[in-house]
């Protein structure tokens, strides 16, 4: 599912350090794995299954940065977060927040009828804590009640004013190793904008995809 993806690869070994063996391995763990056939039967369908390569690269990046806290925001049915929760699962340490649920304005046809975190199993919610409650002040209290953050996901759909607040208060707590994701970032200016803001060229892009994933670390700043 890799197999077009090898530059994303690259960038992850350089967000996080991880050598191209130690990432090889990973792969190995993913075309072992049954994770895609297990989000089929929770109801994912074609829609979601043809972003399956940015869900294994979620998987790689967690597993090579092996974040104590992730937070993420705009979720629904849980695609993303079953992914970054099996890594979190094989690393045996860490924890995931999810605030949501997101909008569900532009997204598959479909996303309105499923629920909350249905594509997540039950054997992987042990580290999870789905907060519900999608506002500002939702998102600043997990983030001022946490320790630092080692992973920030923004997945909280096209507008621009969410994303530049969520962006500029989670770039706020990372931690020295911090890492900050988003999704859809070709949906406004606002991820182009704070990569200049840390003096660095956009798009800092994880995966071009369709759609692009955008990825800044701590340490490049």
């Amino acid at each position: 599912m890799l197999l077009l993806r090898q530059a994303a690869i690259d960038r992850i070994s350089q967000l996080t350090g991880a050598s191209p063996a130690v990432l090889a391995g990973f792969r190995r763990e993913l075309r072992e794995g049954d994770l895609p056939d297990r989000l089929l039967q929770r109801g994912a369908g074609l829609a979601f299954a043809r972003e399956l390569p940015q869900g294994a690269l979620l998987y790689l990046l967690v597993r090579a940065a092996r974040p104590n806290r992730i937070v993420e925001t705009g979720v629904r049915p849980g695609y993303s977060t079953a992914w970054m929760l099996a890594a979190l699962d094989a690393n045996r340490e860490g924890e995931l927040t999810s605030l949501g649920p997101g909008p569900t304005t532009g997204r598959a046809a479909g996303v309105r009828e499923i629920g909350v975190g249905q594509f997540v199993a039950p054997s992987l919610r042990g580290r999870w804590t789905l907060a519900l409650g999608n506002t500002e002040e939702r998102l600043r209290e997990i983030l001022q009640n946490s320790p630092r953050i080692d992973l920030f996901f923004y997945d909280n759909g096209p507008l621009e004013t969410r994303a530049r607040f969520e962006l500029r208060a989670a770039w706020e707590v990372l931690s020295d190793r911090g890492l900050l994701l988003a999704h859809h970032v070709d949906s406004n200016s606002a991820w182009g904008d704070f990569c200049r803001l840390q003096g660095l060229e956009p798009p800092q892009l994880l995966d071009p995809g369709p759609p692009p994933m955008g990825a800044l670390s701590v340490r490049a700043r």
